[in-house]
């Protein structure tokens, strides 16, 4: 076989392997029970920042590769902004502090059930899975409405 036809061949093997890594990379890792209560109490500390200034009842934080990436009080009340939902506040911190749009692969923590508009916002955002409530309800993949 001629050495061009071998790296081609190659060259298409690396190709498909960065594929699949991709991939596989998107995906969110299964979080342990002990990990989702850590990342659940720390949507919680959020809850009660947005409580501490008076703000609706509302934490949320955003995990990526199990690193802490964003963060979410409600601050519906204190920016009076209908739109601050700790769940979007969450994703707003993360891509700043990421400096990216796509959150692809992230997980959602968050004190209660995200709406339909977070939801979607969760979707766009490409993050993988949502869990809610002391009880880690997993929600899913985020839908668009």
């Amino acid at each position: 076989m001629p050495p061009n036809g071998r790296r081609m061949l190659l060259g298409s093997g690396a190709a498909l392997l960065a594929g699949s890594m991709l991939r596989v990379s998107a995906q969110p890792r299964i979080p342990s029970n002990e990990a989702s209560a850590r990342w659940y109490e720390a949507a919680v500390e959020m809850k009660r920042l947005a409580e501490s200034w008076g703000d609706q009842p509302y934490g949320a934080v955003l995990v990526l590769d199990g690193e802490l990436v964003g963060q979410g009080p409600s601050r519906v009340v204190k920016n009076q902004n209908p739109d601050a939902h700790a769940e979007r506040e969450a994703i707003r911190d993360a891509q700043l502090k990421l400096g990216r749009e796509s959150l692809l692969g992230a997980v959602l923590y968050s004190t209660s059930r995200p709406c339909s508009r977070c939801e979607a916002v969760a979707a766009k955002a490409g993050i993988s899975r949502m869990y809610f409530g002391p009880s880690l309800t997993d929600a899913g993949v985020p839908e668009t409405t």
